[in-house]
């Protein structure tokens, strides 16, 4: 302390001192302290402190600043939300292929999709029904049925369908598969499937699968009736088996079964003992 008064006292050494430097030593407000007061370090450590930064105190208040839109996003979320416009979506149509018999509407009376969407059932049969479809379009149907004596007009693009009804029939005028080629045509969802129903208007044919079935799995495990599949009745006309059931009672009045096969040419029946019989 003598050391620094005597060289301060020194005018040789204040003069080669820089301009104001002792100026800025005699200002009561200066923010930084002597280095030579150490009293003065003690009473302002304060500014000191705020002065100093580390590279880890810079990261943090980066990462804190980069939080601050993150922490204030929940309390946006917890805000109220404002009346909210209820959107209308229009019914999906259901259309069921099914005579009058059945009433499918009151199945399906307040059910909805999804419990939004509402479904509107359409009902009539095939002979009640006529289509177009398109390939981008979809597949609109016109129907034409009686509902209490009165004839009931629509035309609709339905979203589904429901199959309940036969669309092959040997009786005339009973051939709807072109019907179902027009809702396949129109891609429209169906239970059962569209495929399906196609398939089935020819016994023949699902007989045909099921046999590709009895070969994978054996007789064991899918047994199968034995049938003969002809193209057409010529070959039927060279021999003929008629089966003949014949039921007798017998003296304990129970009856009695017989089978009786008849084989049958061109020329006609074969007599009676060229048949074979069968007793049951």
């Amino acid at each position: 302390m003598n050391f620094l008064r005597r060289r301060l006292s020194d005018s040789s050494f204040v003069a080669n001192l820089p301009n104001g430097y002792m100026t800025d030593l005699q200002r009561p407000d200066s923010s930084t302290s002597s280095p030579a007061s150490p009293a003065m370090e003690r009473r302002h450590p304060q500014p000191l402190a705020a002065s100093f930064s580390s590279p880890g105190s810079s990261l943090f208040s980066s990462f804190s600043s980069a939080m601050k839109p993150t922490s204030a996003a929940p309390s946006g979320l917890m805000e109220p939300p404002g009346p909210s416009v209820p959107i209308v979506q229009r019914p999906r149509i259901l259309l069921v292929i099914d005579d009058a018999h059945t009433d499918w509407a009151k199945y399906f009376h307040g059910k909805k999709v999804n419990g939004e969407i509402e479904i509107r059932v359409e009902q009539a049969e095939f002979s009640e029904l006529n289509l177009a479809a398109y390939v981008t379009g979809g597949c609109m149907v016109d129907m034409q049925v009686l509902r209490n004596g009165t004839k009931v007009v629509r035309s609709f693009k339905p979203d589904f369908i429901l199959v309940r009804q036969h669309a092959y029939s040997m009786a005339l005028g009973e051939d709807y598969r072109s019907l179902v080629i027009g809702l396949q045509y129109g891609g429209l969802p169906a239970v059962n499937s569209l495929y399906s129903v196609y398939n089935f208007c020819s016994k023949p044919w699902v007989f045909s699968q099921l046999i590709k079935i009895f070969h994978s799995l054996g007789p064991e495990k899918f047994p199968l009736v034995e049938q003969t599949f002809f193209p057409n009745h010529k070959p039927m006309v060279s021999a003929l088996l008629t089966l003949i059931i014949l039921m007798i009672w017998n003296e304990h009045r129970y009856p009695c079964f017989q089978f009786l096969w008849m084989e049958e040419s061109a020329e006609g029946p074969l007599p009676d003992h060229l048949g074979s019989k069968e007793e049951l």
